[in-house]
């Protein structure tokens, strides 16, 4: 018999870690090759884990909410082997090592002082002496999740001389100074409060924001548009369009078609930031919103300009319908250059979208109202609706993101039934 390592795989272009939400096995189940044992939690995909081996689950090294970075120790799997009488099981102490927790306890701090660009960044941007910081990695080396902990808890490390200074200058500070956050008390339930944890998807996506309010300088614009003409050409096709194909015809469909023309025409903003140098994608693929009860799932539809509207109606139907089933699947998730969502249907009239990391922007797209609206001097009632965007200004600025917006609004204006053809 020998015994093999199975980790945590790669479930998405830029997925770092997943949570394993449960176990599809217990110690000492038979698996085949490729037979699911775990259900995995990212940022952007619900998925399981398949068995890399066939044989028998010897040891589950992680627990169920526990977060795991890709290519970390998740189980032990017993396996035929040619070799016999062997005993590969690594003692626990190794395990522990392995699965990333605190190497504190051991003492081993060789990797203390090797720190990663992100880290380093990380650290820089927030103030944070990186000396006094515990790594939770192997050799004591300090991780970005470590910081990115750190800076969610406000209690933020300086340097040593730091704490006297500071000290000295609150000394000097009238007693009705605001406290800084270091000391602002973590809330304490009362009665009749309910505490609810912070577990599976809100965790992930709670993770997910601070790194790209962190990490990302947002800027913002808006522009409103006047769809009048759309709405009435969308009114007029969607019974006939329902009853031919069996889905609706969102005004959503139409708002990502013309986003999509507009990455076409404009394509900084279809880019991502990776450190040194900035990479602009040659595909379009527009990462949508989904909402499953309190839970939200980012899927994309690939080469958003090549299709039609009745195609990205099509998409937008059967991507819905995977997230609300537990369907979709870690290639239905990755990819994603650019977000479009749809804040309006839930009557929203004006927002400022979080950037989905690591792209450039995200666009919203807000309620259609009807305003009355003056045109040649005089009020006429009219449908109009605000595109919302946030922007990374370390990628784009405001004059590439104003010739963008007024493009799409252009589009959107003049989309009419002798402009626009849905099939």
């Amino acid at each position: 018999m020998a015994t093999e390592k199975i980790t945590m795989p790669q479930l998405g272009e830029s997925v770092t870690e997943g949570t394993i939400s449960s176990w599809l096995v217990k110690e000492g189940d038979q698996v085949n090759k490729y037979d699911p044992i775990a259900e995995v939690m990212t940022d952007k995909v619900n998925a399981e884990v398949p068995s890399s081996f066939t044989g028998t689950i010897k040891e589950l090294v992680v627990q169920e909410g526990d977060t795991v970075a890709v290519g970390e120790l998740i189980c032990y799997i017993e396996t035929e082997a040619s070799s016999t009488g062997a005993n590969p099981v690594p003692e626990k102490t190794e395990t522990t090592t392995t699965s990333g927790k605190s190497n504190s306890d051991s003492g081993d701090q060789s990797m203390k002082k090797r720190y990663s660009p992100a880290v380093m960044r990380l650290a820089q941007e927030n103030d944070i002496s990186l000396e006094q910081v515990t790594g939770t990695g192997r050799g004591g080396r300090i991780t970005r999740k470590d910081i990115e902990k750190i800076i969610a808890s406000g209690q933020i490390p300086t340097t040593n001389n730091e704490p006297e200074n500071q000290m000295e200058q609150n000394a000097t500070e009238p007693t009705s100074s605001k406290p800084s956050a270091q000391t602002s008390p973590t809330p304490t339930s009362q009665a009749g409060d309910i505490e609810i944890p912070v577990t599976g998807v809100r965790k992930v996506i709670a993770q997910n924001m601070v790194r790209s309010k962190t990490e990302i300088p947002h800027a913002w614009m808006t522009v409103e548009v006047d769809v009048t003409n759309l709405v009435s050409y969308r009114n007029k096709l969607k019974n006939e369009f329902k009853q031919n194909e069996g889905y609706n015809l969102t005004y959503f469909a139409f708002f990502v078609k013309a986003v999509a023309q507009g990455l076409k025409k404009f394509p900084q903003l279809n880019s991502m930031w990776a450190g040194d140098k900035i990479v602009q994608r040659k595909d379009i693929n527009l990462s949508i919103a989904v909402a499953k009860d309190q839970e939200l799932f980012v899927p994309v539809i690939k080469n958003a300009d090549e299709k039609s509207i009745k195609g990205i109606a099509r998409e937008i139907h059967e991507l819905a319908q995977k997230a609300r089933n537990n369907k979709l699947t870690a290639d239905d998730m990755q990819g994603g250059t650019f977000t479009v969502n749809n804040t309006g249907s839930f009557g929203s009239v004006q927002s400022m979208g979080v950037i989905n990391y690591p792209q450039a922007a995200i666009l919203q797209v807000e309620s259609i109202v009807k305003r009355p609206v003056i045109i040649d001097n005089m009020f006429a009632a009219r449908d109009m609706v605000n595109l919302c965007l946030s922007l990374d200004h370390r990628i784009l600025d405001g004059l590439i993101c104003g010739q963008f917006l007024s493009y799409v609004k252009e589009t959107l204006e003049g989309m009419n039934e002798n402009t626009v053809k849905v099939y």
